[in-house]
C-alpha cells in the first residue's frame, strides 16, 4: 500500500513542475521536478528543487539535489558528499530523502512555519 501512496505522490510532484505559488505575506514557492535514471548520487531517480523565496525574491529555504553537499559533522575518514540536502538562508544541511511524500511533507512544514512567523 506505501508503494502505491509513494507513486500517487510523485506524479503529483512531478505535475508541479515549474509551478509558482503566491503565498501569503509576500512568500512564493517554486517546484522544479523532473523523473531521471538513478544513479549513484540520485539513487531515489527525482532531480528536485522545491524553493521558498521572501517578497524580495531571496530564497528563505531550499532543498534540493542539484550538486554535493559534504556533512559537516564528519572529523576523519574519506570525504563523503550527499545530494540530497536543505538549504536554510545561506546554512546548507544534508537532508535525508526517504520518499516523496515525506519531501513534501517536510517542506510545506518549514513553509508554514516560516510564513506563520
Amino acid at each position: 500500500m506505501t508503494k502505491i501512496i509513494d507513486d500517487i505522490v510523485l506524479s503529483v510532484l512531478l505535475e508541479l513542475d515549474g509551478e509558482v505559488f503566491p503565498m501569503d505575506n509576500g512568500f512564493w514557492t517554486k517546484f522544479s521536478v523532473k523523473k531521471v535514471e538513478p544513479n549513484e548520487h540520485i539513487p531515489h531517480g527525482i532531480k528536485y528543487s522545491l524553493t521558498l523565496h521572501d517578497r524580495s525574491n531571496k530564497r528563505v529555504i531550499g532543498y534540493d539535489n542539484a550538486h554535493g553537499v559534504k556533512p559537516r559533522n564528519k572529523k576523519f575518514g574519506g570525504e563523503k558528499r550527499v545530494w540530497d540536502h536543505k538549504h536554510n538562508k545561506e546554512k546548507v544541511k544534508s537532508y535525508e530523502f526517504e520518499s516523496p511524500g515525506q519531501l513534501m511533507e517536510d517542506f510545506w512544514k518549514d513553509v508554514n512555519d516560516i510564513i506563520e512567523k
